[in-house]
């Protein structure tokens, strides 16, 4: 991207709505309540021709810099200092307040260029707010309805006059094209292979939780900055934010997700959309970090975030989190892994690893546990292997004879993995019951060094070209 735009203003202008316009998605949680926003969330924007960086805002508000809006406003400021221009919006259908006058004067200390935004022009009566934002010395104002799209050509003439032309449309270097078709290499790969793991591919984890559990803390360890809101109040994040940084020469992409509470607490809409965006954010990522407070560990939410996670087929870890509030270590790491493996039965295996976001202790094991687990989550047996260990589990333990007729496996092989699923060819698929098919999981898991991640298998068997056929007499 050639530049920066920070959207700033006060609560309620609909700062959200105007960056999910430029970005052409909902990406932003949108809502009738103010200050929704609390971080600041970057996205790529697309404005008729301009493309450029665009990071949404918390609403500006004089507060108390210990307080939880002080820390909104440092994160806010902090997203000014790193943008090339402001588009400073106003809210034209309300007017002006004395806040947005304190807001003007900050900007123009900044010395930055800044583009003065009218939303919600569309409305009636609107035309006296337009006018008053004259009074903030900040050039003209511009005139939009980031809800229903209109004025976004004027706004992409003023930020092209605020900026430049040399930054806004920068020379394109001369691309190849050839007209060739080329192949992609399937993801999938062949049957008869096992592709080795690809550690120089960016890799997206979401750091999941209940509230207050230290998902935000964790990540500004990892980023070395205080890149996302944290405090003791629990439930401060709302939209899930993602960061990039490097652990080892790898891209990390790290999604910060709002605290998820059992689902009869969650009542007011706004956290229902938090949560919404929460399970977005698991579904997008390939290994998912749970994090639980070493302090309180294995409430009822616990389990079901790790059962909701490995239900979507993501790749599992597990953080016990403010282990420097842990006096007696070493039976407190003994009781936490005897709880493991007695409440996660369907997540054998699985790594779990103590830590401390606020000290640090702990996040280079993590962060191996992490791609470790994404190893597994990605491998791939080839159907050799498979056919030759599925002969072997049969001779140790034959399936069950059902109605005095025996089931007969016969042919196996991975169809996928992230995660591995496999499919058995056998005979009277629908009678084979659930405890052969956890036995064969569990091989799965010992045999082939498997653990934490979920195992799929699907049993099919062949069509009978005689069935529903008379006999001939």
């Amino acid at each position: 991207m050639s530049f920066t735009v920070a959207i700033v203003g006060r609560p309620n202008v609909g700062k959200s709505t105007l960056f999910n316009r430029l970005v052409g998605k909902k990406l932003a949680l949108v809502d009738d309540t103010p200050g929704v926003t609390r971080d600041r969330r970057p996205g790529d924007a697309r404005l008729m021709g301009l493309t450029f960086t665009i990071i949404d805002t918390a609403g500006l508000e004089e507060a108390d810099a210990e307080s939880l809006q002080g820390r909104m406003r440092a994160q806010t400021e902090a997203a000014i200092d790193e943008a090339d221009l402001s588009l400073f919006v106003v809210d034209a259908k309300s007017g002006l307040t004395p806040v947005d006058t304190d807001l003007a004067e900050m900007l123009r200390r900044r010395g930055k260029p800044v583009v003065l935004v009218a939303n919600k022009s569309e409305a009636r009566g609107s035309d006296s707010g337009f006018y008053d934002a004259y009074t903030l010395g900040l050039g003209e104002p511009t005139p939009i309805s980031a809800e229903h799209g209109q004025g976004m050509l004027d706004l992409r003439d003023a930020i092209v006059a605020a900026i430049g032309e040399d930054r806004a449309y920068p020379e394109k270097e001369d691309v190849a094209v050839t007209d060739v078709d080329i192949p992609q290499s399937s993801e999938e790969g062949d049957e008869d292979e096992e592709p080795a793991y690809d550690d120089t591919k960016p890799l997206r984890v979401a750091i999941v939780g209940r509230p207050n559990a230290g998902k935000s803390t964790l990540i500004n360890r990892f980023l070395g900055e205080d890149r996302l809101l944290t405090g003791p109040e629990a439930g401060i994040t709302r939209d899930s934010i993602s960061v990039e940084w490097d652990w080892r020469g790898r891209t990390i992409k790290m999604f910060d997700t709002a605290g998820m509470r059992r689902k009869a607490r969650v009542i007011e809409k706004l956290e229902k959309l938090s949560v919404a965006d929460a399970l977005r954010a698991i579904r997008f990522a390939e290994t998912v970090v749970i994090v639980f407070d070493a302090t309180i560990p294995f409430e009822k939410q616990d389990l079901q975030i790790v059962d909701l996670v490995l239900r979507e087929g993501r790749a599992a870890v597990l953080a016990f989190n403010k282990w420097d509030m842990i006096e007696d270590r070493q039976a407190v790491l003994a009781d936490l892994r005897e709880k493991t493996d007695r409440l996660l039965p369907q997540a054998r295996g699985i790594r779990a690893v103590p830590i401390s976001g606020q000290t640090g202790w702990g996040l280079d094991k993590l962060m191996q546990s992490i791609i470790d687990t994404d190893k597994v989550w990605n491998k791939r047996i080839s159907t050799a292997r498979l056919n030759r260990w599925l002969e072997t589990q049969q001779i140790q333990h034959p399936p069950p004879a059902v109605s005095g007729r025996r089931i007969k496996l016969k042919y196996m092989t991975q169809v996928k993995a992230r995660p591995p699923a496999f499919m058995i060819s056998c005979t009277r698929s629908d009678a084979l019951p659930e405890s052969y098919t956890r036995y064969l999981i569990n091989g799965l898991r010992a045999d082939f060094d498997m653990p934490s991640v979920p195992i799929r298998i699907h049993f099919r068997s062949p069509e009978n070209p005689f069935e529903g056929k008379k006999r001939r007499t």
